[in-house]
């Protein structure tokens, strides 16, 4: 333990001043044993500072380091736990109660009185010692002797307070003590000798201190004579200091009157500076000159000057009304009396600028003036520019009444829809009565070069005006119109409906001239709508102050209620089920309730323009997917952009069924049984629609859904030739699939249509597969005999035979060969090359001018079937000197002279 001290001072006490005085090796009751050591100390610079700190064995190493502290002032009482038995359990009381076991009874015992020492020389404060014994607190030394050597610390205490009471004695002292040591030599050996002559001497001092006393008697008489004047003295100087402080005391008081007098002063000074300033604040944020009254009371609303001076009078109103008071101002009759005058001219004034405003809505409302213009027959708008240039020198007004009036201002918005969607609806019925009977004129003109119209103009403007309810729900189907006109086409291609019967119109009843007229009069409808709903939008956004970033609620509400409560400073929320959170969206349901009638005439237009012709289909979604890609580039939630957009979708719906309705005709088509079938009626249409198609989507930006119908039309062509080719009689299914599966491979390589390139092919293929199929399956005919022999003598050899043996085989032998051979002269095989020339002939139709390609290929086929009879007689029948009867010279001039003769 001795060592553990020495070790535990060096390390850590002496570094910070400390002196190690007692220490124990415990660990804590009722845990796994984890050493630690208790180290009572005390600081070596005063005032001394006695502490109790625990000493914890590093984890990490061999070296001690100081977990905890604590003052022994903090101490309040040590548990010895029982002061009969010995038992190393105690405890320490600090802020909370430390329970401790010690290593032994005896260490416990040590700490415990060095506890007690140190408690009763440096600090004197009141610890209770609990169940320790009082042999151990008052008889230390006996305690100390039953702690072994190097173990006990009481020994430490005790040193220390035999240092502590130890004093050096000083130079002076210790010259006294030599000097008489010196005078008294037998100091030494006699002490008592020593004791009584020193007892001697301080008797005759004694006696002499008594007499020098009574010597001083006199003088001392003569000091206390003095002390009694200097008493007098004292006295006179206090009563002149009590004469001054009186003095001193009234000047105080009246100069504690002068300062109060100030301070009030200063305080009064103050209030009315503060008084002066709030008059000036209300006087200046509170008086509207009487020019301002004028103009709000009495102004002109119909001349600029008198809607400028309004307007400076309204600006001027509402800074007074926006006054931010301080508690109290509200109460001041002049602050009433103000804010009474300001309402009433606020009131005033809003109900002069609704009634004229109002006025001006209805006036506009029944104007006849812009519909007069109608009469003209000229598809245009009329414009509304001056109205709008007029209406927006009230805006800063509008928006003064948004803040101020909201129930105004929500009925005047109201009363503007109103009004101004009567006038639209007018002026848009009669735009689109025009286009419409500009559109059915130009289908009249182009039937009237073909056939008689079975009704008259009037009619046709009774079907005009009967799509008017329609809103675009008419499809690609056949008018009656259409069916007479049809009827004068020839009686091949009325015997299926073509891809060009958009609607069963053929080219000779509406010309691209036609189809271009209509194409101009729908684009200069849209082009017409389009700038009056875009100048209509900019001025409601600006006459209304509604702007996209806004939070102030829409004033317009579905319903025409209004639940009356609204105030000028109430949040910015809306009460009513159908109210719009923002200013962009308020625009929006006031432009669909101004053109409310938009939207439904243009699907009626659009109907109309799809029942004359079918292919107005595509002008239209050219043209609508034009206007809407330009109207969301500019504004993607605009009422423009959102009308054109829900009508684009019908166009585009107008369109598809359009291409099912082309498809459903192709599966419907029937074909003759006495006439040979040629170019099918369907795959000349999807040619001429093609050719159209491409000039009109050139430029187009929805060149997908034209994609997306080349893919459909072109499969169900594909699909319908075939079964056409099969199902016919006359005409031989490859001479078919041939002509027609050309007619497309040409149509698609000169068209370049790139989302068709794979059916390019595909009917390129088709065609050559067919053409090869149709020459071989003809050659037959001219050589049939020499064809049936040849294809024994291989069927021989296939089956195991030698080449050479063949000859051998009696059906095959060379007589027979001969035999075959001389019924094919060369006369005869012209005759018979003549005569399929005649039956291909036949087959085919003129308009694709295949005969030529298809001789060709039969002249290639028919050499090659005669090299490979050639070759055949050689290696079967080798040395026989067997040869046909015609050379492929002789051939070659058969071809050639039967294909000159015809």
């Amino acid at each position: 333990m001795t060592a553990i001290k020495h070790a535990l001072q060096r390390d850590i006490f002496t570094p910070n001043d400390e002196r190690l005085l007692g220490i124990v090796n415990v660990c804590k009751a009722g845990k796994k044993k984890k050493n630690c050591f208790l180290c009572a100390t005390v600081t070596t610079e005063r005032p001394v500072q006695v502490k109790v700190v625990k000493v914890k064995k590093s984890d990490k190493g061999d070296f001690y380091k100081r977990q905890l502290t604590w003052e022994l002032r903090d101490l309040t009482e040590v548990d010895a736990k029982d002061a009969s038995k010995e038992n190393p359990e105690f405890d320490l009381h600090f802020e909370k109660v430390y329970r401790w076991v010690a290593s032994s009874t005896a260490e416990k015992n040590s700490f415990i009185s060095c506890i007690w020492k140190l408690n009763q020389r440096y600090l004197r404060k009141k610890v209770e010692f609990v169940n320790v014994s009082s042999q151990l607190l008052e008889e230390l030394p006996k305690a100390e002797e039953s702690v072994p050597s190097g173990e006990s610390q009481s020994v430490a205490g005790g040193d220390e307070d035999a240092l502590d009471d130890y004093q050096e004695l000083s130079t002076r002292e210790e010259q006294d003590i030599e000097g008489m040591m010196e005078v008294c030599e037998y100091a030494i050996s006699n002490a008592e000798a020593f004791a009584e002559q020193l007892s001697r001497e301080l008797q005759v001092l004694d006696g002499a201190n008594i007499q020098s006393i009574m010597a001083s008697e006199k003088q001392v008489n003569i000091l206390m004579q003095l002390l009694d004047e200097a008493l007098g003295e004292v006295d006179t100087i206090e009563g002149k200091l009590s004469s001054y402080e009186e003095m001193l005391q009234s000047v105080k008081d009246q100069m504690d009157q002068i300062s109060q007098s100030n301070r009030l002063i200063q305080i009064s000074n103050t209030n009315n500076g503060k008084l002066l300033d709030e008059i000036q604040f209300l006087v200046h944020n509170m008086d509207l000159s009487k020019g301002h009254i004028r103009a709000l009371r009495d102004g002109d609303l119909s001349s600029p000057k008198g809607i400028e001076a309004c307007i400076n009078g309204t600006e001027a109103l509402l800074q007074c009304m926006n006054v931010a008071f301080l508690p109290g101002h509200d109460k001041l009759m002049a602050v009433k009396q103000q804010q009474e005058l300001f309402t009433e001219l606020r009131d005033t004034f809003a109900r002069r600028l609704t009634n004229h405003l109002n006025n001006v809505f209805v006036h506009q409302g029944h104007d006849q003036t812009s519909t007069l213009s109608q009469h003209t027959m000229e598809l245009t708008l009329p414009k509304h520019s001056p109205l709008h240039r007029d209406l927006l020198r009230y805006a800063k007004l509008m928006e003064w009444l948004k803040i101020t009036h909201r129930e105004k201002y929500e009925g005047l918005s109201r009363t503007y829809v109103d009004y101004m969607s009567r006038l639209y609806e007018r002026e848009i019925k009669d735009f689109f009565e025009i286009a419409k009977i500009k559109m059915a004129g130009t289908s009249k003109e182009a039937k009237g070069k073909f056939a008689t119209l079975p009704r008259k103009e009037s009619a046709l403007r009774q079907e005009t005006e009967s799509l008017h309810g329609s809103s675009g729900k008419l499809t690609g189907s056949t008018s009656s119109l259409n069916k007479l006109s049809v009827q004068g086409s020839n009686s091949r291609r009325s015997q299926s409906s073509s891809l060009l019967d958009m609607g069963n119109m053929s080219a000779s009843d509406l010309d691209v001239a036609d189809r271009t007229k209509f194409d101009k009069i729908f684009e200069q409808v849209l082009s017409e709508l389009e700038p009056l709903c875009l100048a209509e939008q900019d001025f409601i956004s600006k006459f209304f102050k509604l702007q996209q970033n806004s939070s102030v609620p829409p004033p317009l509400q579905e319903a025409r209620e209004s639940d009356g409560s609204v105030q000028s400073r109430m949040p910015p929320q809306a009460e009513h089920r159908h109210s719009l959170s923002s200013d962009k969206d308020m625009v929006r349901l006031m432009m669909n309730k101004v053109f409310q009638s938009i939207e439904t005439e243009l699907n009626s237009l659009i109907a109309l323009g799809d029942k004359i012709d079918s292919f107005h289909s595509l002008y239209m979604l050219v043209k609508m997917s034009h206007h809407v890609w330009t109207a969301e580039n500019v504004d993607p939630a605009s009422f423009l952009s959102t009308t054109l957009g829900n009508v684009l979708v019908t166009v585009k719906r107008n369109f598809d069924k359009c291409i099912s309705g082309q498809i459903r005709q192709m599966e419907e088509v029937k074909i003759s049984k006495k006439s040979k079938v040629g170019i099918l009626p369907f795959v000349t249409g999807f040619e001429e629609f093609a050719e159209l198609a491409e000039t009109i989507f050139r430029n187009a930006e929805r060149r997908g859904d034209l994609d997306k119908a080349y893919v459909k039309l072109i499969r169900a062509v594909f699909m319908n030739v075939e079964k056409v080719a099969n199902e016919s009689q006359k005409t031989p299914r490859d001479v078919v699939m041939m002509e027609n599966f050309h007619h497309i491979f040409s149509t698609l390589s000169r068209l370049k249509i790139s989302c068709l390139d794979t059916e390019r092919r595909e009917a390129k293929h088709k065609y050559t597969d067919h053409l090869q199929s149709y020459v071989i399956n003809s050659l037959g005919q001219p050589l049939e005999k020499l064809n049936h022999f040849f294809e024994g003598v291989e069927a021989r050899v296939a089956q195991g035979i030698r080449e050479e043996e063949v000859s051998y085989q009696l059906a095959f032998n060379k007589q027979e060969l001969r035999k075959v051979i001389k019924e094919y002269p060369g006369k005869e095989v012209k005759k018979g090359l003549d005569n399929l020339y005649k039956k291909v002939d036949k087959h085919l139709c003129e308009e694709e001018s295949l005969l030529q390609v298809v001789w060709h290929s039969t002249q290639d086929e028919f050499i090659r079937q005669y090299k490979h009879f050639e070759d055949l007689i050689g290696r079967c029948y080798p040395g026989s000197g067997i040869t046909m009867e015609f050379t492929i010279q002789d051939m070659l001039e058969y071809f050639s002279s039967i294909a000159q003769s015809h």
